[in-house]
């Protein structure tokens, strides 16, 4: 599988130590924390497996990959970038480092307050794996990701994948259907920020999906599907067609 090809995965870990470090005038002036640990076990995610980030695996990623901080993983919400030097990286003892300088803005500020007050605990990470190795043990498959392509560090309301949620999460994942991307998408929508090109189409491509989950020939409209236990899906297939022609 090539690279462009791969979904951008995101994990988040419980044992990260995110903090505010304060400027001499007791300004708040830098986010810093780590938003990965080494060989620590995750929850199971698809099919059960679990996963386990292997020290070394952001050797390269921290002097390669041009990396932004985010809040939420959310790209309106820039706290930070390599290039620019206002976030830097590096990997320790404990895994992977950074360290932000938030700009002035509101949101940036609400974002500290936020975190002082430990209503915000947790960091994550958004990237691809190059390289990993499965192995099984105690009767358990266990993926070792070995090195990564890193795209962001993100301070996170939520956990990227919770117990609860994980298998939602892999059954679209197998239909083809990146809810973390979908749910930006969503969002930025909610808050009038106008949909860009990619955005439609990874609208159409999850509609796509889910209409090959309905029998054949009942995307052809409900008066064609004689299995009438289908209609309202193939109605919200439509519908949502329509809603993304018009936006185009």
């Amino acid at each position: 599988m090539s690279e462009e090809t791969k979904v951008i995965e995101r994990r988040s870990f419980d044992l990260v130590d995110l903090r505010v470090e304060h400027r001499q005038d007791g300004e708040p002036g830098k986010i810093e924390g780590h938003a990965a640990v080494f060989n620590t076990l995750s929850v199971p995610i698809w099919h059960g497996m679990r996963e386990r980030i292997k020290r070394g695996a952001f050797r390269k990623a921290v002097k390669r990959d041009d990396v932004r901080a985010l809040w939420n993983h959310n790209p309106d919400y820039v706290l930070g970038r390599t290039k620019s030097k206002t976030l830097t990286l590096r990997e320790d003892d404990k895994g992977l480092f950074f360290s932000v300088e938030p700009p002035e803005a509101q949101w940036a500020s609400d974002l500290m307050v936020s975190m002082e007050r430990g209503d915000v605990d947790q960091a994550s990470f958004g990237f691809l794996v190059l390289k990993d190795e499965m192995n099984v043990e105690d009767g358990e498959t266990i993926r070792d990701v070995v090195e990564v392509r890193l795209f962001d560090v993100s301070p996170v309301t939520f956990p990227a994948y919770e117990e609860t949620d994980v298998s939602v999460r892999a059954a679209l994942l197998d239909a083809g259907i990146d809810w973390t991307a979908l749910s930006g998408i969503i969002t930025r929508n909610q808050r009038g920020i106008e949909l860009r090109g990619g955005d439609h189409d990874m609208v159409r491509a999850a509609i796509d999906a889910l209409g090959l989950l309905l029998p054949d020939g009942s995307r052809q409209g409900p008066e064609s599907n004689g299995n009438g236990g289908n209609a309202g899906q193939q109605g919200l297939v439509q519908a949502l067609q329509r809603q993304m022609e018009m936006e185009s």
